[in-house]
């Protein structure tokens, strides 16, 4: 089934040339079916291309999704029109009342700032602790799973001695659960931080399973509370050449910045990118949506708040 965004957002015709089948609004509302609705809280600073790579991803399923963008209010972002952000983003306050199938949270170019001196944490952890209430699947991703696990768990984020960036392989703890159904044994996913989560630090947090992690990049993928959150340090939802794009971002700006790792073919920047990881991402997010959203979500959406009831 195709994706259902709102109409004329910019990412449809991006979308359509890849031969992706996106359903503008009037016309999903002729199908008499109930789509998953799944909010995305969109940080990064370029909306476009984030809004188009979680599309891509959310699309290639057999099931109908239906996507909301979520702004902050105590934010204002630099790099995007205040017309996109009215006539695409809601804010805080016209959702606080909704219940969704799925939330994905995506990264924010704060890392570097601690938790609590970012101008937007408030908001932030109350968007957190509405989604336990309000959401069946909660998917935190780079930052924001940094955040999450600090907010929730107490977790520390921990410094790099330089930037991690590139593709790196990945091993599952457990091969049989249900996030990794149809995985090779390794697999690949981008990264791009400055920033990590120790193992070690996870050890004593009975509520937390580490799922996948990797010898170059560390922890990759985390959960609690039963699948109804996740946290993803890396980028699987990444387009081809968004790497490349921040690479040759940090080099304009002068910043200390190395070869993407096991990024560009034969390690040449001027060569195109060798792309590994795009087919997992797929399978990764569709069992995300397959396993811990449409099958563990309630026909009616109010009755989400009950999950949270049985966990206690």
């Amino acid at each position: 089934m195709p994706v259902k965004i709102p109409d004329n957002l910019p990412a449809i015709d991006l979308l359509k040339k890849e031969n992706i089948f996106v359903m503008s609004d009037l016309r999903a509302n002729e199908q008499d079916i109930r789509p998953l609705r799944v909010l995305i809280l969109n940080l990064m600073p370029l909306k476009i291309s984030t809004e188009t790579d979680f599309i891509r991803l959310l699309s290639n399923n057999p099931l109908q999704v239906e996507i909301e963008f979520l702004r902050l209010e105590t934010h204002t972002p630099k790099n995007t029109s205040e017309e996109h952000l009215e006539l695409f983003y809601k804010s805080f306050s016209e959702v606080k009342d909704n219940f969704y199938d799925g939330l994905i949270i995506t990264g924010a170019p704060v890392e570097m700032i601690d938790f609590k001196q970012v101008t937007y944490w408030s908001e932030i952890t109350r968007i957190f602790d509405w989604a336990r209430n309000h959401v069946t699947s909660s998917l935190y991703i780079c930052w924001a799973s940094q955040a999450a696990l600090y907010h929730f768990y107490g977790v520390e984020k921990r410094p790099l001695d330089k930037k991690l960036l590139g593709v790196f392989k990945h091993t599952a703890k457990d091969k049989k659960h249900p996030l990794f159904r149809g995985f090779d044994d390794e697999f690949f996913i981008p990264h791009s931080r400055h920033t990590t989560v120790w193992s070690t630090d996870l050890d004593d947090k009975s509520e937390i399973t580490l799922l996948s992690e990797s010898p170059d990049a560390g922890v990759a993928i985390v959960a609690s509370r039963g699948g109804r959150e996740f946290y993803f340090t890396g980028h699987s939802e990444y387009a081809p050449l968004t790497l490349h794009d921040e690479y040759m971002r940090d080099l304009e700006k002068g910043l200390p910045i190395e070869l993407p790792q096991n990024y560009y073919q034969d390690d040449n920047p001027n060569n195109p990118p060798l792309i590994r990881w795009r087919s997992h991402a797929n399978l990764l997010f569709n069992n995300w949506l397959n396993y811990f959203v449409y099958q563990e979500t309630p026909f009616d959406l109010k009755d989400v708040v009950h999950l949270s009831e049985f966990e206690r």
